[in-house]
């Protein structure tokens, strides 16, 4: 026990072991949603929803562990919510690369995160995009994810003269999502630990008591890893088709993760004098890594999560409540029959919440000046309904840079923000 305290320095920051593994089951009942949602949504891509189960977990507990022991922060990994949409919904059927091809795309990303941690160029990657952009692209995502929530559960459709329409709100489908969204609410409203969760599974609940879905046991051994283990496809990856999706994904995995390793460390009091985040570089190289570890697997990109927040708040405060997580996430894999279980329009009301969450960053934009509130709108906009992440980004870049030129506000422009619209507006216009 001693040389646990001694090594994620329990006793300085005025902690315990039980309180740590506390706030870290506390953690994990917080984002164990991801484990039934991002196989469902992986699976759409023509993966194997059993194979992405495994995966989902495995690379968690990775992320999990670097993040714990190598980098000792109270901060819990899992596939991103956001990136597995733009994974599936954007790559894959949008743009019609294969799934492999798709996991190339993300491991490459991955090694490129890599190398920016390595060689701290992450910070003034950082430092050089606008807050607004960041703002914007956190909010576009959450607008994506909302408009697949409506769309996978029904409640939005198709029309031929209007592009969407409003689905019929009575059916099965349609009134379980709203449901399980409202029931959501609540429960975060009354601080539940696991309130995603209890919704997901409480959805599932009445699909199998109203015989819309069928009992397939609760326990079992983990499903084979074989159908997505090493399945990625780097050499088509390497297609200069593929250029803007590596580096969308890389730039929402950077931002993503910074910024809850800010949010979190800051919440958690660990932050120093000068608002540095402690073990930065670690951490970035622990959220890298799952990534390829991730691709290598079977899921798209692994990212810090904000529910992490969620343990601190319990009292977690160090590596231990990271690796707690960890450790669940390895004994979540012996429940693939409850994941196989669980229909999309049960995680539609868990998605649609995230969704919300995502928006929230919109509170932090100047929209009294136009030069910075029109990129985030255009941002915010066009990524559902392009159904596309890189494109939201592109377009939000090019905007955010003409705004600010034509305004004569060059000196708001960072080179770094120049060159990344050059690139940008190049791969629009060869489109």
């Amino acid at each position: 026990m001693n040389a646990i305290k001694n090594y994620f320095g329990i006793n300085g920051q005025n902690t315990t072991i039980k309180t740590e593994i506390m706030a870290g089951v506390t953690t994990f009942l917080t984002m164990a949603y991801i484990i039934f949602v991002n196989p469902n949504i992986l699976s759409e891509a023509g993966m194997d929803s059993g194979a992405v189960f495994v995966a989902t977990c495995l690379a968690a507990a990775v992320g999990c562990f670097i993040m714990g022991i190598f980098a000792k922060l109270p901060v819990a990994l899992a596939p991103g919510m956001g990136l597995n949409a733009f994974f599936t919904y954007g790559v894959v059927l949008g743009m019609g690369h294969s799934w492999q091809t798709a996991l190339g795309a993300v491991f490459l990303s991955g090694c490129l995160f890599i190398l920016l941690s390595l060689f701290k160029v992450r910070q003034w990657i950082i430092d050089a995009i606008p807050n607004t952009l960041k703002h914007g692209i956190v909010a576009g995502i959450g607008a994506f994810l909302g408009f697949i929530a409506l769309q996978s559960s029904g409640i939005i459709v198709d029309n031929p003269a209007t592009l969407v329409s409003l689905g019929d709100m009575t059916s099965f489908p349609a009134v379980m999502a709203t449901l399980g969204f409202i029931v959501t609410i609540g429960l975060v409203h009354l601080r539940v630990p696991g309130a995603v969760t209890i919704g997901i599974l409480g959805i599932t609940l009445i699909s199998l008591l109203t015989g819309n879905s069928q009992f397939g046991g609760v326990v079992s051994m983990p499903p084979s890893i074989a159908p997505t283990l090493m399945q990625l496809d780097i050499a088509g990856a390497l297609d200069v088709g593929m250029i803007s999706v590596i580096f969308a994904f890389l730039f929402v995995d950077l931002f993503d993760t910074t910024g809850s390793l800010v949010g979190i460390t800051k919440k958690a009091g660990l932050m120093d004098n000068n608002g540095q985040v402690p073990n930065m570089g670690r951490a970035l190289l622990a959220d890298s890594t799952a990534t390829v570890t991730g691709a290598i697997l079977g899921t798209s990109s692994t990212t810090s999560y904000i529910e992490s927040a969620s343990g601190v708040a319990s009292g977690g405060r160090t590596g231990l409540m990271a690796v707690t997580v960890g450790v669940l996430f390895l004994l979540a894999l012996f429940f693939a029959p409850l994941a196989g279980m669980i229909p999309a329009y049960a995680t539609a009301g868990a998605i649609f919440y995230v969704s919300v969450l995502m928006l929230f960053t919109l509170q932090d934009v100047d929209w009294n000046d136009l030069t910075e509130a029109a990129p985030v709108a255009v941002v915010l906009l066009f990524t559902p309904l392009t159904y596309s992440i890189a494109d939201g980004i592109t377009l939000g870049f090019i905007t955010y840079t003409a705004a600010k030129a034509v305004t004569g506000k060059f000196n708001q422009i960072s080179i770094a923000v120049w060159v990344l619209t050059a690139v940008l507006l190049l791969k629009l216009v060869a489109m």
